[in-house]
């Protein structure tokens, strides 16, 4: 009788330590949910709409791709194929910063005041401030890493609403694929492929329209990277109708260096490479 109730006592025991264990998991699990949502918030109001105006044909803007504030909030991080087309100045084009959501949209107009080719990144100036994101200091992050990117997808078809995926740190890897031996013939990206940069490939869903969002930490929201390509294995509308899920992003640790070339001498602009 008392190895019976012993037993009936140890399950009782058992029982209770379960039910605390389930109760604290949620709290925590609930609590780091509203973590991650506050961040989402707080880097979504640094993630802009980088297009083009062409105020004859328009008072829209073209959606061209993403950025993100950064350094002392008056500065725009994108890639530079976001911004690589020439202005044509007979339609008094120039780029502009796109804030807000939906139809409360508001346009900033930009200036390109130093680029990165070599690094796809470019920066663009604007008047005023907005509140910038922090760069993560570490060179590169290991395969295995957490991460979330926030940009605006398929604009033209979703619109200007800030849209958040996540994946983690696949592999570190050359910035140009062995298939581009066969297919890059320009001076610059052949002298490339002899001594190639290194950006984090990831196991995440990018689509057109992504270019230039802030790769993150989603426990702090420190930039990692910045979003510049994604791997199709056919056309250009298989990264929509079957996206790979392999997308590539360049180290922050570019546009830090980027960065110092214009906020060492405040009031200058050029256009610059640093390698």
């Amino acid at each position: 009788m008392a190895a019976v109730l012993h037993a009936k006592q140890n399950n009782t025991i058992t029982r209770w330590v379960m039910l605390i264990l389930i109760m604290g998991f949620s709290k925590v699990s609930a609590h780091s949910d509203e973590h991650r949502l506050t961040i989402i918030d707080t880097v979504s109001r640094s993630v802009v709409a980088i297009g083009r105006m062409t105020p004859l044909y328009s008072n829209r803007s073209d959606v061209l791709g993403t950025g993100f504030v950064i350094g002392t909030g008056n500065y725009v991080v994108t890639n530079h194929h976001v911004v690589a087309e020439p202005l044509d100045e007979n339609l008094v084009q120039s780029y502009v910063v796109i804030t807000g959501r939906g139809r409360q949209i508001k346009y900033t107009e930009a200036d390109i005041v130093a680029t990165a080719p070599r690094y796809d990144l470019a920066i663009l100036k604007i008047k005023g401030a907005l509140p910038p994101l922090v760069l993560n200091k570490a060179p590169l992050h290991p395969p295995g890493t957490s991460v979330a990117f926030t940009g605006f997808p398929i604009s033209g078809v979703l619109g200007v609403y800030p849209a958040t995926h996540r994946g983690y740190v696949s592999a570190l890897t050359p910035d140009v694929l062995p298939a581009d031996r066969v297919t890059v013939q320009s001076a610059r990206n052949l002298s490339r492929l002899d001594n190639p940069a290194t950006v984090y490939q990831l196991d995440a869903t990018a689509f057109p329209g992504n270019s230039g969002s802030p790769l993150y930490l989603p426990e702090s929201g420190e930039v990692i990277g910045i979003v510049n390509k994604v791997y199709i294995s056919e056309g250009k509308e298989s990264a929509l109708t079957a996206p790979s899920g392999i997308s590539y992003a360049i180290p922050s640790i570019h546009i830090q260096q980027l960065l110092s070339t214009v906020m060492d001498e405040p009031g200058t602009t050029g256009h610059n490479d640093p390698d």
